[in-house]
């Protein structure tokens, strides 16, 4: 009599579940509004945040957001899969906020003689628009990154103390017991490396 043969089970790899943002992505590119709908309930309120803080006004962000996803359905068929759709969603966004900055007319100053100074100087105090602020706010973090990345601590002290709190050479070499000329040429080397990158 023949001994029982033992079946042999092999393991299986665990199934990793797949993304849901990629699924919810070929819906999409497969024409499913209610997919679509979904993406749009997921990433509004970040984008919308993403762009308010850069706009500063209500019109403009809700205008902008609004193109940003007419861009982010009309390019999904571009999304490969090789970073996180999150990534490539704020990718386009980024992009639409730049490109209304591209297009945004800029105000015409008269410079001729009937150009009071009472309008000059009401010109120069006036606040910075949307696309003067996003500027500036974009290069103030690129600077405050390059600062912590690149600056010395000293480096970073002698720009705070000079540059923000205004003080004179000579008083920051009396405080820090240096030389003026070291003073000096540390700001330098911090202006130039802020600068440069």
């Amino acid at each position: 009599m023949a001994a029982p043969q033992t079946a042999v089970v092999l393991a299986q790899p665990p199934c990793r579940e797949e993304d849901p943002d990629r699924v919810l992505v070929r819906r999409v590119i497969g024409g499913d509004e209610a997919a679509f709908q979904a993406l749009y309930d997921l990433y509004f309120p970040r984008v919308y945040g993403f762009v308010q803080r850069r706009l500063r006004n209500q019109a403009d962000t809700e205008e902008t957001v609004q193109e940003t996803f007419i861009n982010l359905l009309s390019s999904i068929e571009s999304y490969r899969g090789d970073a996180p759709f999150g990534a490539w969603v704020f990718g386009v966004t980024r992009r639409t906020v730049a490109s209304r900055f591209k297009r945004k007319q800029h105000p015409m100053v008269p410079l001729g003689d009937d150009d009071s100074s009472e309008a000059h100087s009401a010109n120069v105090a006036r606040p910075p628009d949307p696309y003067e602020a996003y500027e500036f706010q974009e290069r103030l973090e690129h600077m405050a990154e390059v600062a912590m990345c690149d600056l010395t601590q000293d480096q970073r002290d002698l720009f705070r103390l000079h540059h923000l709190q205004h003080h004179s050479i000579q008083h920051i070499a009396q405080m820090l017991n240096k030389s003026e000329d070291s003073v000096k040429s540390n700001l330098y080397r911090a202006r130039k490396r802020l600068l440069a990158r």
